[in-house]
């Protein structure tokens, strides 16, 4: 499939700091040097400013505290920056929290997306070196069952209030490429881990309880499968994507790794009680199985050949090489834990959420 070549110059990226944005930009701002970064980010529970104080005096990086979905300082950045390039991580993500304040998911999944867009699209009008570029899920295809993959021609059917929004979001993307011509392309991922995860996720939160020996919640029985994908492996593809993919097109961004909750959680003990030089095997008995969440989707996974044939793009890291990485990472950095913990529960979960922790429920990924 031919490319249409596009080349980023001043970029507006939604979400920087939280999870997937800050890796992007930890690996695009001092590599990229010719480009302007803008990261618009409304530090909320799950975004953390600090997670960037080695880009804060680099001249091509700026960071601005703001909500999506305000439309005048949306405007406002536009007007000083000059946009070219949108890469819009911001989203509410977590399915459990969905569940607990839908409407919260509605506002900035589905608003903060058409504010952006609609921005953008007065603002670009009909210049062809723009690209707004959507990063999504794999959860807005609903669930599957034992066998068979999601394509990017899998009807969308979304199962939770995250997943609903996230594919409104989705769906306003392709509207306004179909009915502005706005250059756009999305991406589907699956289930991303590494360094810098908010630990209400399942890889840090079994990190973290097993090092304090806690107990470890998992939902049901664990047999729910998730394909793994290393964020810093989805990176390299969302700006592959960015630079190369045809305006109007979606890929979908898999590991190849499938694993079901159990599996992973048996592997994350392991590997920390072989980092901490503990007997082997000797966490697993911090397991507790838990009430299983509303709706909770059995199985994920993506066929990810489309973007390997049209882009050259496939993971570089196995399943237990990133998994090791990531306690290797968490292990080196406890103060960032901790601190990232401490807001978890002191700051900005709501009484509801907090009563749900405290009754020994999860809070693990989708």
């Amino acid at each position: 499939m031919p490319s249409n070549r596009h080349t980023p110059r001043s970029v507006l990226v939604t979400g920087g700091a939280g999870f997937i944005g800050s890796n992007y930009l930890l690996a695009a701002v001092p590599t990229q040097t010719a480009v302007r970064f803008v990261n618009l980010d409304a530090l909320t529970y799950a975004g953390q400013r600090e997670n960037l104080m080695s880009l804060e005096d680099l001249p091509n990086y700026a960071f601005q505290q703001g909500d999506i979905a305000d439309r005048g300082l949306v405007e406002r950045l536009f007007e000083s920056h000059n946009f070219d390039t949108v890469i819009h991580f911001a989203a509410e993500s977590h399915v459990d929290r969905s569940i607990l304040d839908p409407l919260a998911f509605v506002r900035t999944n589905v608003l903060g997306t058409a504010t952006l867009l609609e921005v953008a699209r007065q603002r670009w009008k009909s210049r062809g070196d723009v690209r707004f570029h959507h990063v999504s899920t794999d959860e807005v295809f609903g669930a599957l069952g034992p066998e068979g993959f999601f394509t990017e021609d899998t009807p969308y059917a979304p199962r939770s209030p995250y997943s609903a929004s996230k594919a409104g979001a989705d769906h306003l993307v392709r509207a306004y490429h179909e009915t502005y011509g706005m250059p756009a392309v999305i991406s589907n991922a699956s289930n991303n881990y590494g360094p810098l995860q908010y630990p209400e996720k399942l890889i840090p939160l079994v990190i973290q309880n097993a090092v304090s020996q806690d107990p470890v919640p998992v939902y049901g029985m664990g047999e729910n499968v998730r394909d793994w994908l290393h964020v810093l492996d989805h990176c390299e593809a969302i700006d592959r994507i960015l630079r190369s993919a045809p305006d109007g097109t979606t890929y979908l961004v898999g590991g190849g790794e499938e694993r079901s909750n159990m599996d992973i959680v048996h592997l994350l003990l392991d590997l920390v009680d072989e980092a901490l030089s503990r007997e082997a095997g000797s966490s697993r008995r911090l397991v507790r199985f838990v009430t299983d969440r509303p709706g909770h989707d059995f199985r994920y996974a993506l066929d990810g050949s489309r973007l390997a044939a049209d882009l050259d793009w496939r993971p570089s890291r196995s399943l237990e090489q990133g998994l090791r990485e990531t306690v290797a990472w968490y292990l080196a950095n406890p103060e960032w834990l901790e601190q990232t913990r401490s807001r978890t529960y002191d700051e900005y979960y709501t009484t509801q959420y907090r009563d749900r922790i405290d009754a020994g429920n999860p809070i693990q990924a989708r």
